[in-house]
C-alpha cells in the first residue's frame, strides 16, 4: 500500500515508476501537491496548473531539455517528463538542482496519451464524493492504485486490476519483474488481443466469471512469447461482475496468500464501486457544467468558474460521427462515449483547463485560448487534427470549431457556430475532417438558406424553372449547360470539356439557354441569381427538378 500523498510526485513515481517512468534527477519526495498535467508547446504561451507535471513531448537533447527546465522554473512546475533515454548527466543534473524541477524519462514504447490518462486518473482520485481521509480496509476509498499495491505486497507478486473488457484500471509496482506481456499491457492499458483470444479459446473467462474462487492460468505461450502463470479472481458486487484482479506469480501461492487474495477481491469490489461512483458523478457534474456554460445564460459565469475557465477567451469544439453509420444504436453510443473520453484526455494534455462533455450525439469541448486571432484558430484546428490523426479514419469523426467567445454570453454563439461547421463537414463535399466556422461560413450560410426555402415551401421559378421544365419535357441538358458555363466563368472550351461535348455544340446550347430561359447572360445580376439558385436547388443525378415538383430555393 502506498504511504505517499495521493497527489504528490512521490506517489506518481512510486505507482508509475519502473513501468512507465524513470526518475532521472530531482527530489521526488519533495512535499508538494501536484496541481495537474501540462504539455510543453514551444510555439505558444504556456499556462500550467500549480506544481504541474509537464510533458515534454517533442523535447530532445540535453541542451533543449535544460532550456525547458529553466523555462519551467518561473511556473513552479514540479517535474518535466521527456522521452528516454537521456544523455549528458552532469549538464542535466545541474539544471535540475538549480531549477528544483525534477526530470523523469518516459519508457520507450509508452505513449504520451496513455501517460496523460494514467496521470489524470491517479491525480483525480478522491476529488469527488467523500472526504479523502475515508478508508476501506485501510486503503483510501476508491484508490485502486493503492489497493493494487496492497494486494501485490500481500501476494509478493505484481498485480493488475482490470474491468470486464480487460482494460487496466490500476496496477501495483514491480511490473518490470513480471514478463514482457504484462509490461505491454500496462503501457497500452489493455491486455493484448492475442492473449484475450487465447484465454477465450481455453475458457479462462468463462471459468473466472462462473467461479467464486481463484482461477489458476498456466503460463500462456503465443508464438515465441512465454509469460508467467497467472492467478485471477473475479470482483463481484452481488450478481454484478465488476472486473477482476490478476497476479503474475512465479511461484504457487501459499494457502495463506490464496485466502488473502480472496479477501482482497471482496475489498476490491467496494473500492471499484466507489471508484465508479466517483467517476460517474464527476462526469455528470462536468457534463452539467459544460451544458450550462454553453447556454450562455446567467449560470454560465458560475459554471465556467467551477470549471476553472472564468475570465478568459474560450472557443467551442464540436465532434460528431456521420449520421446513419450503422443500425446498432448501442455500438454507436459506445463509440460516441469512447471518442469523447479520448478527446478529453487529448485536450487535457494540450490545455489542462479544457472541459469535454458528451451532450446527445455530439461531444462539446470548451477550449481556452489566448485571444481571438487567426493564429489562435489555426492552433485549435491543429490540435483537433492531431487528435483525429491519432484515432484514425475508421470512425469518420469530424470536428467543427466555433468562434472565440471573449465573454461567457458569447459561448452560445460559439456553440452555434461549431454546430454549423459540423453540419457543413457532414454535407459530403470532400471537405477536411476539421474546420473552423471562418473556413466554411459561406457553405453554412447556403445550407441555412436552403432550409429557409424548404420551410417556406418556395418553388423554383424564373429562368431556372423554365430551363428545368424544358429539360424534363425534351430530355435536354440546358440546366447542366448553364451550370458548367457559370462554373467556368464563361470559358466555353473549359465548360464544354467538363460536360464532354464539342465546343460548337456547347455554344449552341448556351444560345438555347438564353432563349428558353429568357435570361440575359451579359447581366451580372442575372448571372448571380442563376448561380445562387443552382447552388440551392435540389439535384438528382445532375438533372434539376422542374417547376412544381417540390419546395426548393426562392426566386433570386
Amino acid at each position: 500500500m502506498s504511504t505517499h500523498s495521493a497527489r504528490s510526485l512521490s506517489r506518481v513515481v512510486a505507482d508509475l515508476g519502473s513501468t512507465l517512468l524513470d526518475l532521472l534527477y530531482g527530489d521526488w519526495e519533495r512535499a508538494v501537491e501536484i496541481g495537474g498535467v501540462g504539455i510543453h508547446d514551444p510555439h505558444d504561451e504556456q499556462h500550467y496548473p500549480p506544481h504541474a507535471i509537464v510533458l515534454g513531448t517533442g523535447v530532445r537533447g540535453a541542451e533543449e531539455i535544460a532550456e525547458v527546465l529553466y523555462g519551467l522554473r518561473p511556473h513552479g512546475a514540479a517535474a518535466l517528463v521527456v522521452r528516454g533515454p537521456v544523455d549528458h548527466a552532469a549538464r542535466l543534473e545541474r539544471a535540475v538542482a538549480e531549477t528544483g524541477v525534477a526530470l523523469l524519462a518516459l519508457t520507450r514504447g509508452a505513449s504520451w496519451a496513455q501517460l496523460a490518462a494514467m496521470l489524470r486518473t491517479l491525480l483525480s482520485e478522491g476529488d469527488v464524493g467523500e472526504a479523502a481521509g475515508h478508508t476501506l480496509g485501510g486503503v483510501p476509498s476508491g484508490d485502486l492504485f493503492a489497493l493494487a499495491n496492497a494486494i501485490g505486497t500481500l501476494l509478493d507478486a505484481p498485480v493488475t486490476i482490470e474491468d470486464r473488457r480487460s482494460r487496466i484500471l490500476a496496477f501495483s509496482g514491480g511490473q518490470d519483474e513480471a514478463d514482457a506481456v504484462r509490461v505491454e499491457s500496462i503501457l497500452a492499458r489493455q491486455v493484448p488481443e492475442r492473449y484475450l483470444r487465447l484465454h477465450e479459446e481455453h475458457g479462462v473467462f468463462k471459468e473466472l466469471y462462473r467461479s467464486e474462487g481463484l482461477v489458476h492460468v498456466p503460463a500462456p505461450t503465443v508464438a515465441d512469447e512465454v509469460a508467467l502463470p497467472r492467478v485471477a479472481v473475479a470482483v463481484r458486487a452481488g450478481d454484478e461482475i465488476l472486473g477482476s484482479v490478476w497476479a503474475a506469480a512465479r511461484e504457487p501461492l501459499t494457502r495463506e496468500r490464496e485466502a488473502a487474495f480472496l479477501e482482497a477481491a471482496n475489498l476490491a469490489a467496494l473500492h471499484m464501486l466507489r471508484f465508479r461512483a466517483g467517476t460517474d458523478a464527476e462526469y455528470r457534474l462536468r457534463a452539467d457544467l459544460v451544458a450550462t456554460a454553453l447556454e450562455g445564460g446567467a449560470g454560465a459565469i458560475a459554471a465556467l468558474g467551477r470549471l476553472g475557465l472564468a475570465g478568459e477567451p474560450t472557443l467551442v469544439m464540436a465532434m460528431g460521427l456521420p449520421p446513419g453509420r450503422g443500425a446498432d444504436h448501442a455500438h454507436t453510443t459506445a463509440e460516441h462515449q469512447r471518442l469523447a473520453a479520448a478527446l478529453a484526455v487529448h485536450l487535457s494534455a494540450v490545455q489542462p483547463r479544457s472541459a469535454v462533455a458528451l451532450l446527445g450525439d455530439v461531444a462539446y469541448a470548451l477550449f481556452p485560448v489566448a485571444g481571438d486571432s487567426p493564429r489562435v484558430r489555426e492552433r485549435a484546428c491543429q490540435v483537433a487534427s492531431n487528435f483525429l490523426e491519432r484515432t484514425g479514419d475508421r470512425t469518420g469523426a469530424v470536428i467543427g470549431i466555433g468562434s472565440v467567445a471573449l465573454e461567457p454570453a458569447a459561448l452560445a454563439r460559439s456553440r452555434a457556430n461549431a454546430d454549423r461547421t459540423l453540419r457543413v463537414l457532414f454535407s459530403g463535399r470532400g471537405l477536411p475532417r476539421v474546420a473552423a466556422i471562418a473556413d466554411v461560413y459561406v457553405d453554412a450560410l447556403m445550407l441555412e438558406m436552403r432550409d429557409l426555402a424548404i420551410s417556406n415551401r418556395d418553388e423554383l421559378s424564373g429562368p431556372l424553372a423554365r430551363l428545368a421544365a424544358y429539360d424534363a419535357k425534351h430530355n435536354a441538358h440546358l440546366v447542366e449547360t448553364l451550370r458548367a458555363w457559370l462554373d467556368a466563368f464563361g470559358d466555353v472550351v473549359a465548360a464544354s470539356a467538363n460536360v464532354f461535348v464539342h465546343p460548337n455544340t456547347f455554344r449552341y446550347r448556351i444560345r438555347r439557354v438564353a432563349e428558353v430561359g429568357q435570361i440575359d447572360l451579359q447581366d451580372p445580376y442575372a448571372r448571380f441569381a442563376a448561380m445562387l439558385q443552382l447552388r440551392l436547388m435540389p439535384m438528382n443525378g445532375g438533372r434539376a427538378r422542374s417547376e412544381g415538383t417540390g419546395p426548393t430555393s426562392p426566386t433570386a
